[in-house]
């Protein structure tokens, strides 16, 4: 086997293990084609430690991001569907091995002191876990048959809840999207309101709102109509979505369509947003106006959304 020369890194404990790994391993087959089909990295399944889900993270060729050169990379990553969401402060110590497939034990690399995962900081880690040079070598067996094994540990040491918070993040070069609703036979609706096809603007679902004998204080005289979010309890708690929209009535005949314009904050609490009184039920239907051309209502909707937010 060749001496074995690690870079000086503070802070980090090596050694070698006969014990394989408490938690959980990843054996990866003909490592060279992570390369070959352009993955930078790769992500194992989810698996569970401590009580919370984690994931190792292995970049072959150094992780680019952080300008490793003629290294490995490997990181412990907290996983789960809400990873991002967690409410909570978990100090860990954690343990990363890579199998000797020559002699069947483990180099180990580990933190002299616990790490801190929480919603802003999920992953740590090592840069350079072991040089390529090292790493490649048949000797060493640490790459044989293009195969490679590794593992991880993770003891949770203590726990603890975080304060609240939330993070705004507007779009940039925000696009407007527009959906036009074509009403047929409008003067036989009959149901309390009805619901266009769903349409999609910023990556979140929408749809229109129409109350053809009206809502609330229009009720009785005029037509309400709404934008409103299409799934609104997918979305995760404390999110919220900043729109602006126009709402709009053509007129076929004149083109002096009736509209309204508006901005909101929609979330799972407060999914919709438009007009009681849109327009009067008389105006609506008056000859000559083309608003119910040959009984036809045409709607259309221009959403643009501009910016979100997420609890922290």
């Amino acid at each position: 086997m060749t001496s074995l020369n690690f870079d000086a890194q503070d802070g980090i404990l090596r050694s070698f293990s006969d014990a394989p790994p408490t938690h959980y391993t990843v054996k990866i087959q003909s490592l060279s084609l992570l390369a070959k089909n352009s993955l930078e990295k790769y992500e194992s399944g989810d698996f569970e430690a401590g009580g919370y889900k984690w994931k190792l993270v292995f970049y072959p060729n150094g992780n680019k991001g952080r300008n490793v050169k003629d290294h490995i990379s490997l990181y412990l990553v907290m996983s789960g569907a809400n990873a991002s969401q967690i409410s909570r402060e978990v100090y860990a110590v954690f343990r990363l091995f890579l199998l000797d497939q020559n002699k069947g034990n483990y180099l180990v690399l580990q933190e002299q002191n616990e790490r801190r995962f929480h919603a802003m900081k999920l992953d740590w880690g090592f840069d350079q876990f072991l040089s390529q040079k090292s790493f490649t070598e048949a000797s060493n067996g640490f790459l044989l048959d293009d195969t490679s094994v590794f593992g991880a540990e993770i003891f949770v040491c203590k726990e603890r809840s975080t304060c609240k918070g939330e993070c705004l993040s507007m779009v940039k070069d925000a696009v407007m999207y527009k959906h036009v609703w074509k009403i047929d036979n409008f003067s036989k609706l009959n149901e309390e309101f009805y619901d266009s096809k769903t349409f999609i603007s910023g990556d979140q679902k929408w749809k229109i709102q129409l109350y053809p004998k009206g809502k609330g204080n229009g009720i009785g005289t005029h037509l309400s109509l709404y934008l409103a979010l299409a799934d609104p309890k997918s979305l995760p708690p404390g999110s919220k979505i900043y729109a602006d929209f126009t709402l709009r009535i053509l007129d076929q005949v004149n083109a002096r369509h009736q509209f309204g314009k508006g901005n909101f904050w929609f979330s799972a609490s407060n999914p919709e947003w438009g007009w009681w009184r849109f327009i009067t039920l008389g105006f609506l239907s008056q000859a000559g106006m083309g608003f119910l051309s040959k009984d036809t209502c045409i709607v259309e909707a221009e959403v643009t959304v501009h910016g979100n937010s997420n609890a922290l």
